[in-house]
């Protein structure tokens, strides 16, 4: 079994990680400590899964043995009866086992850059771009998340054309990664006298943010302007050229902060998207590479697709990638995002499972 002979290959990495553990030359190097040690609780749990795995592999073998050539009746009932929960405690621990095999998603734990821009359908689709960042908001007030902002621009009428924030605290990519897509909306305008239903659209960008390690940027490739900030958001600081404007020359990326009263904050915020967005682009590579050998469920890399509709009139929405559809429009907007999410996350790993049970044959 291919799985079985990947379990014990982590066991012997477990075990060879116990041993250098106890080497005097890795006990005076503290950085070797901490890597060595995060490594082995990352295995800890595969590996007493295995041992589990492997004691009632002998219990069964055990059990076969004594109905083959035990010549007591009544000892070989119990024995039969004894295989049964065996076998039975063997297929829950193969579950239990697949499930610990799948890959954790690394960025799982950062925090994120959200993007939101209004789509098509003009005024409409610059209020359902409002709406989704106060449901945003709303959801991340009510996990315990901070929200900063990072640039805003909005149309004037109550709507906005493009809004860049950052989320921060625990497992906020984990939960936010499959909010990135085109969001449709479905409903009658305040200014539609006919009642007719209007369609429109915005999307919505989730980048995971990233350390200084996981992007270099060469100063050279950047062009720094400084200007007046403008709009609702800057009336109280466009005496001075506080906001900032960045372009990173390879790749033609350009992102702006004015949010700041301080010139330094907006760079620094500006810096913290541009990275988030060069590390996007790598991972958009990786993932379009993947996506041509199969097809992914939920992580498609493809942001055109439309991921969901929020329908108002019949208070519903739909997330088009799983098919799941909920009659709760209301409170989702309000934040109430849990159980969609938690359904797109269990999909999500239900496709991973089915991975690595394909591996494993």
């Amino acid at each position: 079994m291919e799985i079985y002979e990947k379990l014990k290959s982590i066991k012997n990495k477990f075990d060879e990680i116990n041993s250098r553990l106890t080497d005097p030359e890795i006990l005076s190097d503290q950085n070797k400590i901490i890597s060595l040690s995060k490594e082995r609780r990352e295995l800890q749990e595969i590996v007493e899964a295995f041992n589990e795995y492997e004691k009632v592999l002998n219990e069964i073998n055990g059990n076969k043995e004594i109905i083959e050539s035990s010549g007591d009746k009544e000892l070989v009932e119990m024995a039969e009866i004894e295989l049964k929960d065996l076998h039975k405690k063997l297929e829950e621990l193969e579950e239990k086992i697949k499930v610990l095999l799948i890959p954790k998603d690394p960025n799982d734990d950062k925090d994120v850059i959200v993007e939101i821009r209004a789509g098509t359908g003009g005024e409409e689709a610059g209020l359902f771009a409002a709406d989704l960042y106060r449901m945003y908001s709303r959801y991340a007030e009510k996990r315990g998340w901070h929200k900063e902002l990072i640039d805003i621009n909005d149309t004037g009428l109550g709507g906005i054309k493009e809004v860049v924030f950052s989320l921060s605290g625990t497992n906020v990519f984990g939960d936010m990664k499959f909010e990135s897509g085109v969001h449709r909306v479905q409903r009658v305008p305040e200014t539609e006298a006919s009642g007719r239903i209007h369609t429109s659209a915005a999307s919505v960008v989730v980048l995971p943010e990233v350390e200084d390690v996981d992007v270099e940027i060469d100063p050279n490739d950047l062009r720094i302007d400084v200007y007046r900030s403008g709009g609702a958001g800057g009336q109280n600081v466009n005496k001075v050229e506080t906001a900032i404007r960045i372009t990173h020359l390879p790749t033609g990326l350009v992102v702006q902060c004015q949010d700041e009263r301080s010139q330094l904050k907006n760079r620094q915020k500006a810096m913290k998207v541009l990275k988030a967005r060069l590390y996007d682009m790598k991972m958009q590579e990786q993932i379009s590479e993947i996506s041509a050998q199969r097809k992914l469920m939920v992580r498609k890399g493809d942001r055109s697709d439309k991921i969901r509709t929020y329908n108002f009139p019949q208070n519903r929405v739909t997330d088009h990638r799983i098919g799941v559809t909920l009659y709760n429009l209301d409170s989702i907007m309000e934040g109430e995002l849990d159980e969609l999410i938690e359904k797109l996350k269990i999909a999500d790993h239900a496709e991973k499972l089915n991975e690595v049970g394909r591996g494993s044959k």
